[in-house]
């Protein structure tokens, strides 16, 4: 009697778990396929950039130095400050030179002294002559005296001309326009004694260059993809560079390409390319490191995808999410190049007319079919690609 009430339990448990079963399958089989958006593949014109690193050169550098002996008697410039050419930096004793002047004109005032009394010997020797009164020799040394104290004065005046150049050089001038740093000597400081001491450095700095370096490899790459029709390159003029300051912030102002050296340093195998930039508030300061992004070609057929369709599977191979003429997900290795703008451009693995899932992929599953959703993007979120 006791154990029928414990069967007819077990009984009744069996069923209702069996019913719960059949209500789960029914649920299971009943439930819609998950919704994605898409994005079908469509090739247009992309440009292609190299990101090279740097630093900031000056266009034109002097560096001021000493070119005479001598005190700096005083310093006229104020550090830091903008500088034209022919301003006057230093002074230096010119009480030296002076008087080295006073001394090689008046050795120049008796060297044309001695040449006017060799001409007035020459005439009157002349006049002798042709009475017969004096030697042809005599007439002859005559003559070559006026040649020598002529090639006297001529040196004198060539010593006066070098003496006035030193006194001139006493005074120190800006070679060109520019910035001016630090002074590196101070008055009472003895310069130029058996070197030309450095007195101060003058940059220009606007325009300001960025010095990068590229890899011999990648331009090859370039040129195959030139060669082969792949892309397109762009004209020296119409180079797009953008540079990317150290804190790596875009810097506002955009630059251009000026040159690539025809030379490889054979240490780096790398070469040197020159771009050129605006700098009107002195932002960038020569030597600081940089990127620049350079626009090198386009690719007249480039396919790109946003940054969030694609995945990577445990080997690190990025893929993404495609569909089939029946909305069935299938697992498409893909190779990618660079970021723009938030899309991937990818070089490999798609062709124009491909579907692939931009939304819903941690819902959709290789194999199984998936609704799409064709409802417009906010404004927002499709500039955000």
């Amino acid at each position: 009697m006791q154990k029928k009430p414990l069967a007819r339990f077990s009984l009744i448990t069996l069923a209702l778990v069996l019913g719960a079963c059949d209500t789960s399958s029914a649920v299971e089989k009943s439930a819609p396929p998950p919704t994605v958006r898409i994005e079908t593949i469509q090739a247009q014109p992309l440009s292609i950039y190299s990101e090279l690193s740097g630093r900031i050169a000056a266009p034109r550098s002097a560096e001021v130095r000493a070119r005479v002996a001598g005190v700096v008697l005083q310093r006229t410039f104020r550090e830091g400050s903008d500088v034209k050419e022919g301003d006057v930096l230093f002074h230096i004793d010119p009480a030296p030179f002076k008087a080295d002047l006073d001394s090689a004109q008046a050795n120049l005032r008796k060297a044309q002294a001695n040449a006017f009394q060799a001409r007035l010997q020459a005439q009157r020797y002349a006049l002798l002559i042709a009475d017969n009164a004096i030697s042809a020799q005599e007439y002859d040394n005559a003559r070559t005296a006026v040649h020598h104290t002529n090639a006297d004065v001529a040196a004198h005046k060539a010593a006066v001309e070098r003496i006035k150049l030193n006194l001139s050089y006493a005074t120190v001038t800006a070679p060109i326009s520019g910035r001016i740093g630090r002074a590196l000597v101070t008055e009472g400081a003895l310069v130029g004694q058996n070197e030309s001491t450095p007195l101060a450095l003058i940059q220009q700095l606007d325009p300001i260059h960025a010095d990068l370096t590229q890899s011999t490899r990648e331009l090859n790459a370039l040129r195959q993809a030139f060669r082969a029709g792949h892309m397109q390159q762009v004209g020296l003029g119409q180079v797009k560079a953008t540079l990317i300051q150290d804190d790596g912030s875009l810097y506002t102002l955009p630059g251009k390409l000026l040159f690539a050296d025809i030379s490889v340093d054979p240490g780096t195998g790398q070469v040197i390319v020159r771009s050129e930039f605006p700098n009107p508030n002195l932002d960038l300061l020569p030597g600081s490191f940089i990127r620049v992004r350079l626009e090198q070609a386009v690719n007249p057929q480039g396919i790109s995808v946003p940054q969030r369709a694609v995945q990577r599977d445990s080997a690190g191979i990025a893929q993404v999410l495609l569909l089939d003429a029946s909305d069935r997900i299938s697992q498409q290795p893909v190779q990618l190049g660079q970021v723009q703008n938030n899309r991937w451009v990818v070089t490999g693995g798609l062709t124009p007319g491909d579907r692939i899932v931009i939304e819903g992929l941690q819902h959709a599953r290789p194999g199984e079919k998936v609704l799409i959703d064709d409802t417009p993007l906010p404004l927002a979120q499709v500039t955000g690609q």
